[in-house]
């Protein structure tokens, strides 16, 4: 499984936009054919932080999720959100497999 946890923070003036405009995305992205986890979570100790948890069957998978319509929207909707540059870290899944 083809993991990768997108580390985000928002300036605090835009919190509420940017989880509206990532649940838009996290619900059409637990849609997409080899899609296995799209969790959103948000630090207790600091409302700016969250953390995307994607999970994709597959590299291309993911790849492929960087192409979508719902993707390429949230893109351009939270890019002037960011309080710095969005930094994905890459993982392997091992369980479940």
């Amino acid at each position: 499984m083809h993991v990768t946890l997108v580390h985000v923070r928002v300036r605090r003036e835009d919190i509420d936009a940017f989880i509206a405009a990532t649940r838009a995305n996290h619900e059409a992205s637990v849609s997409e054919p080899g899609n296995r986890r799209f969790d959103v979570l948000q630090a207790h100790d600091d409302p700016t932080r969250f953390i995307l948890y994607e999970a994709y069957a597959s590299a291309a998978a993911a790849a492929a999720h960087k192409e979508t319509a719902h993707y390429l929207a949230w893109r351009d909707v939270v890019g002037g959100m960011m309080a710095e540059p969005r930094r994905g870290e890459p993982m392997t899944g091992l369980f479940p497999a």
